[in-house]
């Protein structure tokens, strides 16, 4: 069930950016289900109940917006979001026991990691360590790549644990500019998957126009006819 529910996040995700407001009506039903089922055998136990959920939110939606619901006042985006980000730290402090917790506390283990990059990011930001504008990262993006070639001319065998331990740094860095950039890597790469998918399928069409299969066509004949749908794509 949990597989499911994760299943149905995704979904809404994908007609989200897809913009299929049909669909969207669908899945957002789907999903709404998996919290009324989840509750409903909260209820069962005697836990809380879907009303307990929807008061949940709803208090959590008016504390961490004074800018729309209270006194504080927020001239622009960024001032809301410091303003929002102020409460998620107070309430934070708020919960902590007696050992100091740290501030990476309470990511779920079960995020995709390019999610659990992400949120790494965001947290350590909230204590002022990040990168100062995007050239720096751009900057670790490369010296990451270099570090990478590096690793791989030295290894003896394809994968070592120092290669994956520097192709998780160059992830970790690139997940961190989808951050910095205000969009989050999960998204950018499920994109970037449609669209490889989207150009692969429809090099496929072209090759079996000709008559041909993939497996009988050369590395430069499907880089040429990838080149030309890809040039036919860019507006």
């Amino acid at each position: 069930m949990k597989a499911l529910m994760l299943e149905e996040a995704y979904e809404v995700i994908d007609a989200v950016n897809g913009r299929n407001f049909d669909g969207l009506h669908d899945e957002l039903g789907d999903l709404l289900f998996q919290v009324v089922f989840y509750s409903r055998l909260a209820e069962e136990e005697g836990r809380f109940t879907i009303d307990d959920v929807i008061e949940r939110v709803h208090a959590k939606l008016i504390r961490r917006h004074p800018h729309v619901f209270g006194g504080v006042e927020a001239r622009n985006a960024e001032e809301a979001l410091k303003s929002w980000l102020a409460v998620k730290e107070q309430e934070r402090a708020s919960g902590e026991k007696r050992e100091k917790k740290s501030v990476l506390d309470g990511i779920p283990p079960s995020l995709p990691s390019t999610l659990s990059a992400y949120e790494l990011g965001v947290r350590a930001a909230e204590v002022g360590f990040d990168w100062v504008k995007v050239s720096d990262l751009l900057d670790k993006i490369e010296e990451e790549v270099r570090e990478l070639r590096q690793e791989l001319a030295v290894s003896t065998t394809s994968v070592t644990n120092r290669v994956e331990e520097e192709v998780g740094d160059l992830l970790f860095a690139v997940s961190n500019l989808a951050r910095f950039l205000r969009s989050d890597p999960e998204s950018c790469l499920r994109k970037a998957n449609q669209k490889f998918q989207r150009r692969f399928q429809a090099m496929e069409q072209e090759f079996g126009k000709r008559g041909k299969r993939l497996q009988d066509c050369s590395l430069e004949e499907m880089e040429a006819i990838w080149t030309d749908i890809k040039t036919r794509e860019t507006p």
